[in-house]
Order: structure tokens, then C-alpha cells, then sequence
């Protein structure tokens, strides 16, 4: 039987089952940003049904979403998709990015989100070593990918995917897997509580809620995985990153100042660079500082 150290020390056996591996992944992640959001709404909507008990005629009655309920259609036929038309991004070149029914053109996105999966994951492994650490890594490569894509699309940041991975985080650097349990620890408080404080500030000074409180979450969750050190780095590039974009979205699409931007994606980015990156960023940030 091929044990993990033998598997972690034949690159090519690695790097191929890494890739494969996350192709799937990375279809999987199209199901979950797809339908997360929609089995949240409906889950609100029968939470508020219940709370303003209104009869259960009056109820609003729909096939309930699930990660696996009902079966994967095409939207504008009802065509059901078949296990050979949804190979993670082969399909979508073998049907020339069409269904293959009613040839109504699919989206581009979903090989899109199973090749950046893939190519994150394997630049994971690489930039972080063929190490135990690196694997259980790409658990947080994957749940950013999705993570940032819900936030684009509905502007959530689902309590399912950064509760456990604040979690997740902790128990891992329990056993020292990519910090010590102390900077996980506090990297978990503090990352929650300085954009809580800087919600409540704004809110205080405004009356205008500046941030979600997914925001809060999700840097918790990068603190538990990377340490409270690291967290300077994570706030301060992705504030430049997302001031850069909101302020390209205002004078370029006319973007409105009242309209919303998800913070999210840039902590999300953020995060990535300084799991890949971090020693050297944690380098340069001490040395900065001269401490």
C-alpha cells in the first residue's frame, strides 16, 4: 500500500492526482456557489414563515435545494446533464461551451472556477512543499474559491463555510500543522473582533452598516489558519486591493457609492497570498517594523 510519504515524494503521482483531484473539486465548488446561497433563502424564508405563523396553506411551497437535490439541468432547456457532459472542463470543450440538447450556450464560468481550482492547488503544493501541511491546506485554498465567488454574486459569506473553517484552523494548529496554537488562537480573536470594531465604529459614526458580519467570520478563519501575525498583511492588502477596485467600479462603470461592494473577495485574496507567501511576508512586516 502507498503510504503518504512515499505519495508525497513521487512529484509526477502527486502533482497528476492533485490535479485530477481538484478538477473535481472545483465542479463540486459550481454546485455549492450555485445552489448555497439559494438553500440559505429558502431556509430564511421558512424560518420567517414560522416565526409570523402564517398557515401552512399560505406557505410558500417550492422543491427544497440541496447540494445533491434535484439533479443538475440545463436552465434553458430542462435537459438533464448526463455523467459524460459534465466532466470538469472536457465537456465544456467537447460541447463547444453548449448544451447538448437544445445548444443554448453554457456559461464559461464553470471551466473557469475548475481550472482556477486546479491551478491553485497544485500552486499550493508547490509553494508550500509535498507536505501534510500543504494537503490539508488546499481545504482552505478551496472553501476562498467559493467563498469569494458567493460574495460576488449574492454578497454572503455563508456561516456553513467560515465557521468550520475558523474551526477547522484551530484544530489543525492545535497539532502545529501551519502556526502554533497561540497565534491560531489569537488569530481567531483577533481577526473577528478588529472588523467588528471597525463596524461598530462606522456604524456609530454613520448609522450605516459599512461591512456583513461574514467579513468578521472569514478573518477569523484567516487568523486560525495563519496566525495573528499575518493578519496586518491580510487587512492592509486587501483594503488597497479592494479601494483600488471600488474606486476603478465608480469612475469607470459609473459604480454608485451607495451601492454595495463585498469585502470578501479581497480578504479572501488576500488571504490566499499570505498562505502562499507568508514567511516572507512575515519577514518583511517584522523587519518594517523593527521588531
Amino acid at each position: 500500500m502507498l503510504s503518504l510519504d512515499t505519495f508525497l515524494a513521487t512529484p509526477w503521482l502527486l502533482y497528476l492526482t492533485i490535479s485530477l483531484f481538484s478538477l473535481c473539486i472545483g465542479s463540486f465548488l459550481n454546485v455549492v456557489i450555485l445552489r448555497l446561497p439559494k438553500m440559505m433563502h429558502q431556509d430564511w424564508r421558512c424560518q420567517c414563515e414560522e416565526f409570523l405563523e402564517i398557515p401552512e396553506k399560505q406557505r410558500k411551497h417550492e422543491e427544497t435545494t440541496t447540494l445533491s437535490k434535484p439533479a443538475s439541468t440545463c436552465p434553458s432547456c430542462g435537459h438533464g446533464i448526463r455523467a459524460w457532459e459534465n466532466i470538469p472542463v472536457v465537456s465544456y470543450l467537447v460541447l463547444g461551451g453548449k448544451c447538448a440538447s437544445c445548444k443554448a450556450r453554457i456559461s464559461p464560468r464553470y471551466p473557469m472556477i475548475e481550472a482556477v481550482t486546479t491551478i491553485f492547488s497544485v500552486a499550493t503544493v508547490v509553494l508550500l512543499g509535498p507536505t501534510e501541511a500543504s494537503l490539508w491546506a488546499l481545504l482552505l485554498v478551496w472553501s476562498l474559491i467559493a467563498l469569494t465567488v458567493i460574495d460576488f454574486d449574492s454578497q454572503l459569506l455563508p456561516d456553513s463555510i467560515t465557521l468550520p473553517l475558523m474551526w477547522l484552523g484551530l484544530v489543525l494548529n492545535y497539532f502545529g500543522m501551519l502556526t502554533d496554537f497561540s497565534s491560531a488562537f489569537w488569530g481567531a480573536v483577533a481577526g473577528y473582533l478588529s472588523l467588528w470594531s471597525v463596524y461598530w465604529l462606522f456604524k456609530i459614526a454613520t448609522g450605516k452598516e459599512g461591512m456583513g458580519h461574514g467579513d468578521f467570520k472569514l478573518l477569523a478563519a484567516l487568523g486560525a489558519w495563519l496566525g495573528w501575525q499575518l493578519l496586518p498583511a491580510v487587512i492592509l492588502l486587501s483594503s488597497v486591493v479592494g479601494a483600488v477596485v471600488g474606486i476603478s467600479l465608480m469612475v469607470f462603470k459609473k459604480h454608485g457609492r451607495e451601492v454595495p461592494i463585498p469585502f470578501g473577495p479581497y480578504l479572501a485574496t488576500a488571504g490566499l497570498i499570505c498562505l502562499w507567501f507568508g514567511p516572507e511576508i512575515q519577514t518583511f512586516w517584522f523587519g518594517f517594523l523593527g521588531v
